[in-house]
C-alpha cells in the first residue's frame, strides 16, 4: 500500500464511534502521545496498523487512505471468544452453498426488511 493515512479520516472515523483520543489509543494497545502523533499527521502508521486501525474503528482502509468517501466497513473481524454462536454461524455457511445455507440468508434478509418496515412507521 502507497497510499498514506488522512489525519482528518482517522478522526472522523474515531469522531464516528464517539470516542476520545485516550479510548483510541487504549483500544489500539497504543500510548496516546503515538495515536495522537497519528491524528496530527506527525507519524506515518505502517501498513497493518493502518488495517488494525480500519478494524477498531469499523470503517475500511480505503476510507482512511483516500481511495473512498465511504467509510463503511468492507470486512468484520469475529472473535469467537466474544460471540461464540455468531461466529460458528458464519465459519458454518462460509465453506457452505447448501439449502440450509440458502435458507438461513432467506430468513435474515426477511427480518432485516420487517426491521426496515417498522422503522418507517
Amino acid at each position: 500500500m502507497s497510499e498514506q493515512l488522512i489525519p482528518e479520516r482517522l478522526i472522523a472515523a474515531r469522531e464516528n464511534l464517539g470516542i476520545t483520543m485516550a479510548e483510541a489509543s487504549r483500544r489500539l494497545n497504543l500510548s496516546k502521545i503515538g495515536y495522537c502523533r497519528y491524528e496530527y499527521g506527525e507519524r506515518v502508521p505502517s501498513p497493518q496498523t493502518v488495517e488494525i486501525i480500519a478494524q477498531c474503528f469499523h470503517t475500511s482502509v480505503d476510507y482512511l487512505i483516500g481511495l473512498t468517501d465511504d467509510p463503511s466497513p468492507t470486512r468484520i473481524v469475529l472473535e469467537k471468544e466474544k460471540n461464540p454462536l455468531l461466529f460458528e454461524l458464519v465459519k458454518n455457511c462460509q465453506n457452505d452453498s447448501s439449502d440450509m445455507t440458502n435458507r438461513i440468508l432467506n430468513y435474515y434478509n426477511q427480518i432485516r426488511l420487517a426491521k426496515n418496515d417498522t422503522t418507517l412507521n
